[in-house]
């Protein structure tokens, strides 16, 4: 046959091809689907990282490695950057310097300053993002980590210290495996500064497995509340303006509806100054300040601005406060169980309006 007329193989996500129920879903079905198998995915994912040999000989060769003067990197892009916060607050909290970093910013400004780096950590749900790639092929003779999801991707298999992200083919927005690489970043993390995790994750996990049903049975709750508003904003401190960033990733891919996010700071000496009544905000009141989460709240509602409180206290309800509990979970680990109140809201938005992000199944063209 000429190559020419020759039909090429699919480029299924993760080298798998999809069940044909799947490929028949809507968006709004493949978001819901995938939302409800985090649980088990992020399960899959602390068994392997406390017992795989292969993942347990990477994360000790990871952290040999950042014993090296200079800081710890996480490079990636999208929801891997989101992820990549949660590792480096973590290292940063506990002495050791550490930053996150956008994979695309990083290969066309930062690589003169590369060699600066003990450690740098690079994190891709597909293992094909030209930036990553790029960044893998450059980065070859230097001390190089990797998070993935695609065992069978160009970046894993150009890797010395690959770690897998274990959340199955994704046909969605970043999901499960935003959450399972955030995960894998804040293991990764802990092993580097020498903290036993296994009980920190365990608490998290418990929190976030009863926190998913009673989530997602507000979210017409939720879409109520913000339906209207011009602007979305959703706010995080810390590990949690991680899930901040992915939470409004979220919404605006899956639905269209303007969302953006900020740190608490940022937002308190910036947008706040127009805060009207057209405005709405998530606001994560999580982690180590949450009373200043709560003040930012009581601030927004002042001018008229309606506030979802996302906090681990009972907070009354008001015309412009929707308080949405969730109990609270050890540092840093709030960015694994806040993401879920955007994953509901985005849904319950989605359920109304429709979805504008159809499944995809295949890889596209990746370029820069």
């Amino acid at each position: 046959m000429d190559k020419k007329t020759e039909t090429q193989a699919p480029r299924w996500i993760s080298g798998v091809e999809p069940p044909r129920e799947l490929l028949n879903a809507n968006g709004t079905q493949v978001l819901e689907y995938e939302c409800r198998q985090q649980p088990d995915k992020l399960a899959e994912l602390l068994k392997a990282y406390r017992e795989d040999a292969d993942v347990r000989s990477s994360l000790k060769r990871m952290a040999e490695l950042a014993k090296k003067p200079g800081p710890v990197l996480f490079i990636g892009m999208g929801g891997s950057f989101c992820s990549a916060l949660s590792g480096s607050t973590l290292l940063q909290t506990h002495g050791r310097s550490s930053f996150s970093i956008d994979a695309g910013e990083w290969l066309h400004y930062g690589l003169p300053t590369w060699n600066d780096a003990a450690l740098s950590v690079l994190l891709t749900t597909s293992g094909e993002s030209a930036e990553l790639v790029e960044l893998m092929r450059r980065g070859e003779d230097r001390p190089l980590g990797l998070i993935c999801n695609n065992p069978v991707s160009t970046c894993w298999k150009m890797a010395k210290n690959p770690l897998p992200i274990l959340a199955g083919p994704e046909y969605g927005n970043a999901t499960k495996t935003y959450t399972n690489s955030t995960a894998a970043a804040i293991i990764l993390a802990s092993e580097i500064a020498g903290l036993r995790w296994e009980a920190d994750a365990d608490a998290a996990y418990k929190v976030f497995c009863e926190s998913l049903d009673p989530l997602f049975a507000i979210r017409r709750e939720m879409e109520e509340f913000v339906s209207g508003a011009a602007n979305i904003e959703v706010i995080g401190r810390g590990a949690a303006y991680g899930s901040a960033i992915m939470g409004a990733l979220t919404i605006r891919e899956m639905s269209g509806v303007r969302a953006a996010p900020h740190t608490g700071a940022g937002f308190k000496h910036g947008p706040n100054l127009d805060v009207d009544k057209t405005h709405v905000a998530v606001i994560f009141a999580l982690g180590r300040v949450p009373e200043l989460g709560v003040k930012l709240a009581k601030e927004c509602n002042r001018k008229g601005g309606k506030v979802i409180l996302v906090s681990s206290e009972n907070v009354e309800r008001t015309d412009l406060l929707l308080p949405v509990k969730i109990d609270a979970v050890p540092e840093p680990w709030e960015s694994l169980t806040s993401i879920l109140v955007a994953q509901a809201l985005t849904l319950g938005i989605i359920e109304k309006i429709g979805c504008r992000l159809p499944p995809r199944f295949q890889y596209g063209v990746m370029e820069q």
